[in-house]
C-alpha cells in the first residue's frame, strides 16, 4: 500500500474514466473490499484505519473514498447516486483484476454494498452490513444531523456524540481533526450536495425494495451497535428478516462507530466471517 507522508488518508491514485479513486489496497490473499459511511470529511481510512493493518495481514483489503467523498475527484456536476457508486466499484474491481470480493459496508456503505450485491450478485462472495441502510424508514434525528451537518467545532463535537455510545472517547484532538477534515478544500461543498433536504429522499434513494433484497443470495452477517442513534437497530432487523442467508450480531453499549467503539472484537468478528473455512 502506497500512503502519503504527509497523511495516511492518501494512498494510491487510480484513474476510472474521468474520476481519479483514492484507493487503499493492502496484503495479499482472499479479497475484502470496505466500504465507507457518509459522515462529513469521511475517507475510507478514517473509517477503516483500526480495521486495514489488522485485517489485510490475512487478506487483501481494498477500501476506496467513494465518489463525492474524501481524496476521490470526479467531474463537478456529476450526477451522484446508487448507479454511479455501484459502477466506481465494479470498474475499480476491473482494474485491479478482482472479479469476485467479499464486501463490508458501514451505513451509507452497507446501501451501496446491497446495490452491488443484487446488480451485480457474481462480483459478491459474502457480506458484511454494518448499520447498513438498505431498507426504507423514517429518517432519525441523528441522520438529519450528519447530513445537515454545517461546519464548525461545536457541531463537529456534537456530531461525535451522536455517532458514538462512550463519550469518553471524544477528546479535543479528535473534534478538531474531524473538523479539520471536514473543512478540507471543498470537502463540505461536495458533503452537501449529496443529502441535500428534505432529507428522506436519501434514505429512499439508498433502499432497496423488499422483493431485491430477498433476492439477496449471499451469506450476509449483519451488525449494528445497539444504541445506535444514526441508523436505529430496527432497521438491520428488518434485514435480518428480509435477506434469506443472514444473521445478526448486536452489540450492547456501542452507538454507529461499531468498528471504533468496539475495534478489535468488530475486526474478530468479521475476520472469521470472511476468511474462517465453514465446516
Amino acid at each position: 500500500m502506497t500512503t502519503s507522508a504527509a497523511s495516511p488518508e492518501i494512498a494510491r491514485a487510480l484513474t476510472l474514466g474521468e474520476c481519479t479513486i483514492n484507493v487503499h489496497d493492502a496484503g495479499q490473499g482472499e479479497p475484502i473490499l470496505l466500504i465507507h459511511g457518509s459522515g462529513p470529511g469521511v475517507t475510507a481510512w478514517a473509517n477503516w484505519r483500526g480495521v486495514i493493518p489488522v485485517l489485510s495481514q490475512r487478506a487483501r483489503v481494498v477500501a476506496p473514498d467513494m465518489l463525492g467523498f474524501g481524496y476521490t475527484s470526479c467531474p463537478p456536476g456529476m450526477p451522484l447516486n446508487v448507479d454511479a457508486w455501484v459502477k466506481q466499484l465494479t470498474d475499480l474491481l476491473d482494474a485491479l483484476d478482482l472479479p469476485k470480493v467479499s464486501v463490508v459496508g458501514n451505513s451509507f456503505g452497507g446501501a451501496i454494498a446491497l446495490a452491488l450485491a443484487h446488480r451485480h450478485p457474481e462480483r459478491v462472495k459474502r457480506l458484511v452490513l454494518m448499520g447498513a441502510v438498505g431498507v426504507s424508514f423514517p429518517i432519525s434525528e441523528g441522520l438529519e444531523k450528519v447530513w445537515g451537518y454545517q461546519p464548525s467545532l461545536e457541531a463537529m463535537r456534537e456530531l461525535i456524540g451522536v455517532f458514538a455510545f462512550d463519550h469518553r472517547i471524544i477528546t479535543d484532538d479528535l473534534v478538531k481533526m474531524r473538523y479539520e477534515a471536514s473543512t478540507r478544500a471543498d470537502v463540505q461543498q461536495r458533503f452537501a450536495a449529496l443529502f441535500p433536504p428534505p432529507r428522506q429522499r436519501g434514505v429512499e434513494m439508498l433502499a432497496l425494495p423488499e422483493a431485491a433484497l430477498r433476492g439477496i443470495t449471499q451469506q450476509t452477517l449483519i451488525i449494528h451497535g445497539r444504541d445506535d442513534r444514526v441508523i436505529p437497530l430496527e432497521v438491520s432487523e428488518r434485514l435480518l428478516r428480509l435477506i434469506p442467508h443472514a444473521d445478526l450480531h448486536v452489540f450492547g453499549e456501542c452507538g454507529h462507530w461499531v468498528q471504533i467503539e468496539k475495534a478489535e472484537a468488530f475486526t474478530r468478528l468479521i475476520s472469521e466471517f470472511l476468511l474462517e473455512e465453514k465446516k
